[in-house]
Order: C-alpha cells, then sequence, then structure tokens
C-alpha cells in the first residue's frame, strides 16, 4: 500500500478528478495549500508597500491505493495536471504501514482503492484505463 500525494495547480483540479475517476481510482482528499517551488516570485504592492509574494496557492491530493494503482494513479495525476510550465507540481509517493476503514474495520488492502472484477491486475499495472 502506498500514499499518493500529488500538489498542482488549482486549475487543473477538476482535470485530475477526472483522470482518477476514469481510471476507477477512488477515495481522496483534497486540501488548499500554499507553497514554494520553482515559480519565480511575484512582487506586488500592498497599501503602498512592496512585497514579495513566495507562496503560491496550490492543491494538495492524497490518495491511499494499493499496489496494482500505484502506477496507475501517478499516470493519471501527472498526465492531467501537465502544463509543460514551472510550478506544475510534484507527486510524492509513500509506504504506508496499515490502514484501517472506520466503518467497517476493514484493514490493508481491504481498506483502500480495491481492484475491481471489470479490471484485470495486469491491465491496471500496465496503466490502460
Amino acid at each position: 500500500m502506498k500514499l499518493i500525494v500529488a500538489i498542482v495547480r488549482p486549475e487543473r483540479v477538476n482535470a485530475v478528478l477526472e483522470s482518477l475517476y476514469r481510471r476507477e481510482v477512488r477515495g481522496l482528499t483534497l486540501s488548499r495549500v500554499q507553497g514554494h517551488g520553482g515559480e519565480t516570485a511575484a512582487v506586488e504592492t500592498y497599501r503602498g508597500t512592496t512585497v514579495k509574494m513566495e507562496l503560491v496557492e496550490k492543491v494538495r491530493f492524497e490518495i491511499g491505493v494499493s499496489e496494482p494503482f500505484v502506477e496507475v494513479t501517478v499516470d493519471a495525476i501527472r498526465q492531467a495536471a501537465a502544463t509543460g510550465e514551472v510550478g506544475d507540481g510534484k507527486i510524492f509517493v509513500l509506504p504506508v504501514e496499515s490502514v484501517v476503514r472506520i466503518r467497517t474495520a476493514e484493514r490493508d488492502v481491504d481498506a483502500v482503492t480495491p481492484v475491481s472484477s471489470e479490471t484485470p491486475v495486469a491491465a491496471i499495472g500496465a496503466g490502460t484505463p
């Protein structure tokens, strides 16, 4: 199991959500965040004072997935979030020790994105939608 954390441009959120949905990736958390990456800092005037704006608005996705969904999820996010410009974001793939679904007490793989019966594991691992 992995936790995929992606930081993307706010204007790409709908495209990322649609891309994940098409690949049957379910269960995610979104947060509005601010950060600084490779973008050049903007200089603005606020109440007569010049201020260097170093933080940029972004959206953070957190998605817990089973192993067959790792590459599918990363590819879905990367393809939908990319604009080719500096500031497109990052995707982090982190190991997860354990997961418990609160409602049913299901654990680990049973508690994250399942492999559907219609989609063979081999096809999922190959990145087919």
